[in-house]
């Protein structure tokens, strides 16, 4: 089945059509979708400043004061991105920044290795090396020690890991280590205006590679065909750090796939998850079509799907709980006899996650979560109902909270014979 062919079964009044020649089909109806030209969309933003990153360290600093705790270890990754601009790894060789309750910053990190940490620093000047036969942990306890921050709380953050906190902790006897999540999440939880701009970005690149891919399915098509067209297309729009799924048929009804080959035929239910990032901030995006004339069955199960992320947004409002957001969608597929909790068939994981420089973060929309809604939160809102055996339905879109309530980055589509949505508006100063 070619491009014209898809069009022309997708929706289901189409389907009882005489057969007409191409340029009858194209003059008896335009296409849904007709945007494929393919081009960077990115130029126009621009990366988060060091002026920002300074105020993210004194906010920082004011929740390690406010919460008696010394000072704060961070590793690479999207913490230290966040602070400090440094895009690092990890490996056997410490790097580590260290952000102290008042005063400047400092690395810590191998002295062959500073030349280029050095490149993505944004903020401070104080790179502390270390040589192969030398402690790192040493030389942070002895840092410590200077600025008569050696005693009290140590704040660790999320993922730093055990031999760090272990050698550390042991370098620093008069110390306690404790969680640093309270200043961590303290400050990424809550989205500026650049970061919703930067993450608006990133779901319009996603969302126009899914008009991309959509337009050129074919029968025959592997799950694999799908995820490269659907890499390239993001790649090409600007996107970066890509990743993508796509699921037919009865690998549908697994949130994340099975090994089993599937190819794209008429009938078959196409479930796709896919995101990237621009400037360091992401998209998360999970759209589901039939290929062909969709069967009675497959459009109630993506209308109850599709019921049940409007009755999330809803429910997404300020003071509300995150597990609320959770509880409203099951309260709904319970009453369309799916479920009850997370048994099959039904929806068997959470409803949505915190989004940010990191594709899940905290909170969650999940039972059981307590954390009040907040204006500046950003979340996934993807319940989806899976039929094992059978297929699955997932739709996913971003919202943003603001002071008004919630917002999305992108909106759901209307039904499953249009069904990729369009970019919304974004509010800013809310």
């Amino acid at each position: 089945m070619d491009k014209r062919a898809f069009l022309k079964f997708t929706g289901a009044g189409l389907a009882t059509m005489p057969m007409l020649s191409y340029a009858q089909q194209q003059s008896a109806k335009k296409p849904f979708y007709t945007d494929t030209k393919l081009a960077d969309i990115t130029a126009s933003v621009k990366p988060i400043t060091a002026t920002e990153r300074k105020a993210r360290i004194r906010q920082a600093q004011q929740l390690m004061a406010s919460h008696n705790m010394a000072a704060m270890v961070l590793e690479p990754g999207a913490a230290m991105d966040y602070f400090t601009g440094i895009n690092w790894w990890r490996s056997e060789r410490l790097t580590a920044v260290v952000i102290p309750r008042e005063g400047d910053i400092s690395v810590i990190t191998p002295f062959f290795e500073a030349p280029s940490v050095k490149e993505s620093l944004q903020v401070g000047n104080d790179v502390q090396v270390w040589q192969e036969h030398e402690s790192p942990f040493k030389q942070i306890s002895q840092w410590l020690k200077a600025r008569k921050l050696d005693k009290g709380q140590l704040g660790f953050e999320s993922t730093v890991r055990y031999f760090v906190l272990d050698g550390l902790m042991a370098a620093l006897p008069d110390m306690q280590n404790v969680s640093a999540d309270p200043v961590t999440l303290g400050c990424r939880m809550f989205k500026s205006d650049h970061e919703l701009t930067l993450m608006h970005k990133a779901n319009e690149v996603t969302l126009k590679a899914y008009t991309h891919v959509y337009e050129r399915l074919e029968e025959g098509m592997s799950q694999a065909d799908v995820k490269r067209l659907m890499h390239s297309a993001q790649q090409t729009l600007g996107g970066s750090d890509i990743w993508t799924m796509a699921l037919f048929n009865e690998a549908s009804a697994y949130p994340h796939g099975t090994r089993q080959e599937q190819t794209l035929k008429p009938g078959s239910v196409v479930l796709m998850d896919c995101g990237c990032a621009v400037q360091g901030y992401q998209s998360d995006i999970s759209r589901t079509f039939v290929f062909g004339e969709p069967t009675s069955k497959q459009q109630k199960v993506w209308q109850s799907v599709r019921d049940g992320q409007q009755v999330a947004f809803k429910q997404a409002q300020l003071g509300n709980t995150a597990g609320s957001v959770d509880d409203a969608v099951r309260a709904l597929y319970k009453k369309h006899g799916y479920g009850p909790g997370y048994q099959l068939p039904g929806l068997s994981h959470r409803t949505g996650h915190g989004i940010g420089m990191q594709g899940h973060e905290r909170v969650n929309f999940v039972h059981g979560e307590t954390t009040r809604l907040a204006a500046g939160m950003c979340f996934s809102n993807e319940p989806g109902i899976y039929l094992p055996g059978e297929f699955g339905v997932r739709l996913e879109d971003c919202i943003y909270l603001t002071k008004e309530g919630p917002q999305w980055f992108t909106e759901p589509p209307q039904s499953l014979s249009e069904p990729l949505g369009k970019l919304a508006p974004l509010q800013l100063g809310g």
